[in-house]
């Protein structure tokens, strides 16, 4: 089967990135041709499939196929430019640009299917080809299509046309109804997936990676949050947290990797609460990451909303309890065998959930449990395998 895959964003720093790069390798893997189409600021090389690059303007970079950096829903580590930011003869140039790149891969790569990522531009655009499409709808694109109206004829006509739209928790699946009106037989419930050969459990020292961070090596625990620093995330609320379970617990680090517009507010909250364990690590590759959540005791996802909550798979793929807020795609699998969940904005919640893993007398049990449910249920040689049945079943 010949896949072209389209992206509204880079294929690293983003959630629907990642999971644009991990479907395209084990869709390879499974014996497909793979072409992805993505946005980056330089031609991205091509790895084991077929990459045609949108070329954006960084404001250092002397060619490119757009003169603005692309547009996010929230932030993303390359641009901190919102869709709701362009002006109306940007969003054209931006939607031609992606007509056109779309409309050649289609006859040059000649797919059998086009995979878009997010009910947004991509599926319009996708929708005037006589191609299948499906898309799948990652919860920033809904967050988007409330925010913006502007947007709201190519998404609903994205929807529209769509084969199937993919949903990848529970929360994203009502929404996909709710705002777009796609019925139940065009919907199709597949929980996201993680890179086993990057995030699983590995025999790393503590002391190593914090020296490897410039960190002092005294810790003996470690509280991990890795995501983006925007205001849905919920950092502000860990950082009041640490300042509560640092009074309890000594010796505690907490290593805040991401990066986001909400960055220069955060490092001010924690100087004001002078919580001075907390550390702003930025952005990090994924090897890095996987060795952070190894030495981490705990992992927080503390967000506003979540539509599904990657980063809280990839923590318990390396066997790392996770503490998360209540509500979104977190709970789908998050429960008290591997972490928690507290309410949304409780800070006194989240930093007893907090101490209560660090200090658990079952820590390795957890730690097991966790590694062992990400494997069994979110590995992405099993999600592939419901992705290209999804395929066939449009075909």
């Amino acid at each position: 089967m010949k896949v072209l895959l389209v992206n509204h964003f880079p294929l690293e720093g983003s959630g629907s990135g990642i999971y644009t790069k991990n479907l395209a390798m084990q869709l390879v893997k499974k014996g497909h041709e793979v072409c992805v189409i993505a946005p980056d600021h330089q031609v991205v090389p091509m790895k084991d499939y077929e990459i045609r690059t949108i070329v954006f303007s960084d404001g250092k970079n002397c060619c490119y196929d757009l003169d603005f950096n692309f547009p996010c829903f929230t932030t993303h580590p390359k641009s901190y430019l919102t869709f709701y930011e362009l002006s109306e003869f940007q969003i054209n140039k931006y939607i031609s640009v992606f007509e056109k790149e779309i409309k050649e891969a289609v006859n040059q790569f000649m797919p059998d299917i086009i995979h878009c990522q997010h009910l947004w531009i991509a599926p319009y655009c996708a929708s005037k080809l006589n191609v299948p499409y499906v898309v799948t709808a990652h919860g920033t694109d809904i967050k988007g299509f409330c925010r913006d109206e502007r947007y709201h004829k190519y998404a609903l006509e994205g929807a529209k046309k769509a084969a199937a739209v993919i949903t990848i928790s529970k929360q994203v699946d009502a929404d996909v109804e709710k705002y777009y009106g796609v019925e139940s037989g065009r919907r199709r419930l597949i929980l996201n997936g993680f890179d086993e050969e990057i995030f699983r459990p590995k025999d790393v020292a503590r002391a190593a990676v914090l020296k490897s961070l410039n960190l002092n090596t005294e810790y003996d625990y470690v509280v991990s949050f890795v995501g983006k620093l925007t205001d849905f995330k919920g950092v502000d609320v860990l950082i009041r947290a640490a300042k509560i379970y640092s009074q309890e617990i000594q010796n505690v680090i907490t290593l805040i990797v991401g990066n986001g517009e909400k960055y220069d507010e955060l490092v001010k909250l924690r100087d004001s609460l002078g919580v001075s364990n907390v550390y702003f690590l930025g952005h990090r590759d994924q090897d890095v990451v996987s060795e952070i959540y190894n030495i981490a005791d705990v992992s927080v996802v503390p967000s506003r909303n979540e539509p599904f909550g990657l980063v809280a798979i990839e923590a318990l793929a390396c066997g790392t309890p996770v503490v998360a807020t209540n509500q979104g795609g977190l709970v789908d699998f998050i429960d008290d065998t591997i972490g928690s969940l507290v309410p949304v904005e409780d800070d006194i919640a989240l930093s007893e959930a907090i101490a209560a893993e660090i200090l658990s007398p079952e820590k390795g049990e957890r730690r097991q449990r966790a590694a062992r449910k990400a494997s069994e249920y979110f590995s992405w040689s099993r999600v592939v395998d419901d992705v290209v049945n999804l395929y066939k079943d449009v075909l």
